[in-house]
């Protein structure tokens, strides 16, 4: 199955995508967020499919409205670096013994065509195409990497945008180079693991402006998908609902001398086998909120008395 959500920031509509046709998933889920996993990954979605198969999901129109990002305010989003070997060697760092790990605020998330802020003060701005695995169910101690397909709900195209002055010439850890607000763009649509096949045997397409910058294959991670879930369980919990970004192929700007970073009225398009396209304008930031930027819980549970 598909999973999208269509509609204004913080009021979309969750969605499936069945045989080229959408269906509205609001009688079953009022969105695809953490709690809609933890109810319904661990059946692979039985309710879902049964309303498909009796035909009881009204047909919705998607034409003319904006795609939200089909993962809605995940946990936590935990992010893998430095992993693939020739990124590794476009950015002058080692190939790690172990999976790097840092995390990225889950408040980053847009959809998958929303505007991209560049941060005040940025002069290095950078794009990352990265494979997203959703989390479906709880992964705590996994016994192998054997034991990570059953926890996986599936998988989404993700946009690491990342500011390379603030991650790695300001001091401290990772995080505040790639938290910065809309710097996770995610979609268009999140495709269940069974419909994926085989996720270490995808490719991953980015251009900027029209110029191919990153032609890859998940299939040179340097640690594979299962690696990273079953690693990931031993040092904390992941949850249904949570998001791992896998790490990015080579071709980013801080790899390549002489590439101009991103700049107000770029365009990068990305796009991974079988998982959809999206694209980013970005603009510079202001100290006014985006319009694309989702509305916060507090906010959103305002709304809702």
């Amino acid at each position: 199955m598909r999973f999208a959500r269509f509609g204004v920031p913080g009021s979309e509509t969750p969605v499936v995508e069945s045989e080229g046709r959408h269906f509205d998933l609001s009688s079953v889920t009022p969105t695809i967020d953490p709690a809609f996993f933890a109810t319904h990954a661990a059946d692979d979605f039985a309710a879902v499919r049964a309303a498909l198969a009796e035909g009881t999901l009204p047909a919705f129109d998607a034409s003319g409205q904006r795609r939200g990002a089909p993962l809605d305010r995940p946990g936590k989003i935990v992010c893998i670096g430095v992993n693939y070997s020739d990124h590794a060697a476009e950015s002058n760092l080692a190939v790690p013994t172990e999976p790097v790990v840092f995390m990225k605020d889950p408040s980053t998330i847009v959809g998958p065509d929303d505007e991209v802020l560049i941060p005040l003060n940025s002069t290095k701005t950078d794009w990352e195409i990265e494979l997203g695995v959703v989390i479906g169910q709880t992964a705590r101690y996994l016994a192998s990497p054997d034991d990570a397909d059953a926890v996986i709900a599936g998988y989404v195209v993700s946009h690491d945008v990342s500011e390379r002055e603030f991650q790695l010439e300001r001091g401290g850890q990772w995080d505040k180079g790639k938290s910065c607000e809309t710097f996770n763009p995610l979609g268009p649509v999140l495709v269940t693991r069974d419909e994926v096949g085989d996720p270490q045997n995808l490719r991953l397409r980015l251009s900027v402006n029209g110029v191919e910058r990153q032609d890859g294959s998940t299939a040179d991670m340097i640690f594979g998908i299962r690696h990273i879930v079953w690693y990931l369980s031993q040092f904390m919990v992941l949850r249904p609902g949570d998001l791992i970004n896998t790490g990015t192929p080579a071709g980013v700007a801080l790899g390549i001398e002489g590439t101009p970073y991103l700049r107000a009225g770029d365009v990068v398009e990305l796009s991974i086998d079988g998982l959809g396209e999206m694209t980013n304008k970005f603009a510079d930031a202001s100290a006014t909120s985006p319009a694309s930027a989702p509305a916060s819980p507090t906010t959103l549970e305002g709304a809702a008395r």
